[in-house]
């Protein structure tokens, strides 16, 4: 957490404005407030862990501005991702985004979210390139690894709303 002296103030925003925003969302979703919340929450967090700037300790981040590194461009071996790493860290944060995703219900928003949230990455990866401030790195590896963790939360979130009919859908 050092690392990232923001993480802590915005994340408490992060969770003000998701409760403020559950019903509304819910809503606009046709889902519970809860998993509302998970979804604003879940996109907040991303965002305040990959888009702020790094502590000055540790300045460690892009080296050319514009740069990625694509050294790797697959899943993470196994043993890697059981471990508490970056590469774990990353596969886990999009786990949640993903479960939330899984249990709207079927709709046309919800594959927008789908493609929202497979283009987000993307997305992080090109800003922490471009954005010199942040002093972040551009590694595609993080891209596969955001991408793997959305992947399982989205099947977790699917299976979860088949066990549990009615999880994702809002109270009549």
């Amino acid at each position: 957490m050092s690392d990232l002296p923001l993480f802590l103030p915005l994340s408490f925003i992060v969770v003000i404005v998701s409760i403020a925003a559950s019903g509304r969302v819910g809503r606009a979703l046709g889902t519970r407030p809860a998993v509302a919340w998970l979804l604003v929450l879940s996109f907040g967090l991303i965002l305040t862990s990959t888009l702020t700037p790094l502590s000055e300790d540790c300045r460690c981040g892009a080296k050319v501005v514009g740069s990625c590194d694509f050294s790797r461009v697959g899943v993470a071996p196994i043993d890697e991702l059981l471990q508490v790493n970056n590469t774990s860290l990353n596969v886990l944060m999009f786990v949640p985004l993903g479960v939330a995703i899984g249990l709207l219900p079927r709709s046309r928003r919800k594959a927008v979210l789908i493609v929202g949230a497979m283009a987000l990455p993307f997305a992080i990866e090109a800003t922490q390139a471009l954005i010199p401030l942040l002093d972040r790195a551009c590694e595609s590896g993080d891209v596969v690894d955001n991408l793997t963790g959305l992947a399982i939360g989205l099947v977790a979130g699917v299976v979860a709303g088949r066990l549990l009919p009615g999880v994702g859908r809002p109270q009549a």
